[in-house]
């Protein structure tokens, strides 16, 4: 069984990187730093805005945290997958992998398009909504863990409250210090001994709701003007449900739900995207009123895969019954961002 994973977005400046899943079980490893003898002539640059989103999105699998090495997990099926690549770094070339029996040449051949040893720095627009992305995925953890929490369920709500601190911060720490943001890490570390150390705590509940306000406060570091642009939210919005769709993905095994972590945080990070899009599904619905109403209605089939932080007995949907819905979405989205772009470079 996958032990842990975390959810993050490394963008490039023509994609989104697909991320995927948080599971159940205990924590063993953290997001790793870049080797230091990864050769430098492998670092690139991008910036400005995004212009879809692909299968053939590339994964750094020298930087890469779990969740992004998490989508070969579920393509290939090879259960730990995740921790075994990022066990081997580092790597020289992609076919490393296969060199260091990470998996066979098969399995290779079927990700190689998928896969680079390339460091990516994003600056620009890319930059803004890789943070804001990270952020929208702490947020979707600990939506969750509130709806855990107000069920009395303080120890499942407890993996939610840890993965931000554990796994996300990490990646977004750098930015959070450039955008002049108060540290918050202290803050999530509390709550997550808190609620490990007393989870009956009445002050549970008080801290949760202090830390999602120190994450509100670190993406309120954007400009209005930016948080509230369409084309920026919609970019942010894909970026959460893909990794909703990959941690679907890893949750349902055998036609039926057999990871409630990844459930729960394919569930947050839904519900935070929705929340995003209904700031903006005015001004969306006035330009591009077509995308609106595909965006909107398919966001209201995608919400009722997750009818409770509890999971069904059976699925609602299948994931490629999700993959579907999202895509919809993401193609809908690509249509907006693309006629702002256009007319931004008319104007």
């Amino acid at each position: 069984m996958i032990k842990f994973r975390y959810i993050c977005l490394s963008v490039a400046a023509c994609a989104i990187v697909t991320l995927s899943s948080c599971s159940s079980g205990t924590p063993t490893a953290e997001n790793s730093p870049a080797p230091n003898n990864v050769n430098p002539a492998t670092k690139t640059t991008h910036t400005g805005s995004h212009s879809g989103h692909s299968s053939n999105k590339k994964v750094n699998i020298n930087t890469a945290i779990l969740s992004e090495l998490d989508k070969f997990e579920g393509q290939l099926g090879v259960p730990a997958l995740s921790h075994k690549i990022q066990a081997s770094r580092p790597y020289g070339s992609p076919e490393d992998l296969v060199t260091k029996k990470v998996i066979t040449q098969e399995q290779f051949d079927k990700i190689k398009d998928q896969v680079t040893i390339e460091e990516v720095v994003l600056t620009g627009e890319a930059k803004d909504v890789d943070y804001m992305t990270k952020l929208g995925l702490m947020k979707g953890h600990l939506i969750v863990a509130q709806e855990l929490l107000d069920k009395n369920q303080p120890k499942q709500a407890e993996p939610h409250i840890g993965h931000p601190v554990e796994e996300i911060y990490v990646d977004v720490e750098d930015q959070i210090k450039e955008r002049k943001v108060k540290e918050f890490k202290t803050t999530l570390i509390s709550l997550q001994d808190l609620v490990k150390a007393k989870p009956k705590d009445a002050k549970v509940k008080t801290d949760l709701t202090s830390s999602i306000q120190a994450v509100d406060g670190a993406i309120a570091a954007l400009s209005e003007t930016e948080r509230t642009n369409p084309s920026f939210v919609l970019q942010v919005m894909n970026g959460l449900l893909d990794a909703a769709n990959s941690e679907y993905g890893a949750a349902i095994a055998n036609g039926k739900v057999s990871a409630a972590i990844e459930y729960q945080d394919s569930r947050g990070f839904v519900v935070y995207a929705n929340d995003l899009y209904k700031g903006i599904s005015s001004q969306v619905a006035k330009k591009n009123p077509t995308a609106h109403k595909a965006i909107e209605t398919n966001m209201a089939e995608l919400l009722k895969v997750w009818p409770s932080v509890t999971p069904p007995a059976k699925p609602v949907k299948t994931p490629e019954e999700v993959t579907k819905l999202v895509t919809t979405i993401e193609q809908e989205s690509q249509k907006v961002v693309d006629a702002s772009s256009t007319q931004a470079q008319k104007s």
